[in-house]
C-alpha cells in the first residue's frame, strides 16, 4: 500500500497536538471535565491516527515501551494510590493534598486524585496500544513474498488444481 505524503505530514502534526490535549485533560480533570480516562481515550485516538496513517510500525515507533508495561505501570500507580490510605488507617482512596512553592512555577497544588488519574490514564493508553498490537500487521505484508516461492512450485500447484484427481468424475 502506498503512503500519502499529505496524510503522513498531517498526522505527524495532529498526533502531537492531540497528545498535548490529552495531557491537558488529564491534569485539568480534577476540577473541570476530563481526567485520566478521558485523557487516555484522547491519547488512544491519537494512536489510532498513527495506525491509520502508518500501520502497526508507526504505532510501535510512537511508543518505545511495550503496551503491557504502560498498562502495568498505570495499574500499579492506581492501586498504590488507592491502598496507601488504607495502610495509614484511612478509607480507600482517601484524598490527600500537598502544596509546594517552586521557584519558576510558583505554588504547585497536588492531590492524590491526580496520581490516581495518572494511573488510569496509563491503563487506558496501555490498553489502547494493546488493541492496536492485536490488530497486527497488514495481511498483505504477512503473506509469503513472491520471490520466496519458486516458479516450479507455483506451476506444479497450478497444474494440480487444473487437473482432476484420478477416479473423480468431473
Amino acid at each position: 500500500m502506498r503512503r500519502s505524503l499529505i496524510v503522513d505530514t498531517s498526522v505527524h502534526f495532529i498526533f502531537y497536538s492531540v497528545l498535548v490535549l490529552s495531557l491537558y485533560l488529564l491534569f485539568a480533570g480534577h476540577n473541570h471535565p476530563g481526567g485520566g480516562f478521558v485523557g487516555g481515550l484522547v491519547a488512544g485516538a491519537a494512536v489510532g491516527l498513527r495506525y491509520v496513517a502508518g500501520g502497526i510500525d508507526a504505532v510501535r515507533e510512537a511508543s518505545p515501551v511495550r503496551p503491557w508495561t504502560i498498562l502495568g505501570a498505570g495499574l500499579l500507580t492506581s492501586s498504590v494510590t488507592a491502598l496507601v490510605p488504607v495502610m495509614l488507617g484511612d478509607a480507600v482512596l482517601e484524598g490527600a493534598k500537598a502544596d509546594w512553592e517552586l521557584p519558576l512555577l510558583g505554588t504547585v497544588h497536588a492531590t492524590s486524585a491526580t496520581a490516581f488519574d495518572i494511573g488510569v490514564y496509563l491503563v487506558v493508553v496501555g490498553l489502547m496500544l494493546m488493541v492496536f498490537e492485536a490488530f497486527g500487521d497488514d495481511p498483505e505484508t504477512d503473506a509469503v513474498p513472491e520471490d520466496a516461492v519458486s516458479d516450479d512450485a507455483v506451476s506444479e500447484a497450478d497444474a494440480a488444481v487444473a487437473e482432476p484427481a484420478e477416479g473423480v468424475a468431473p
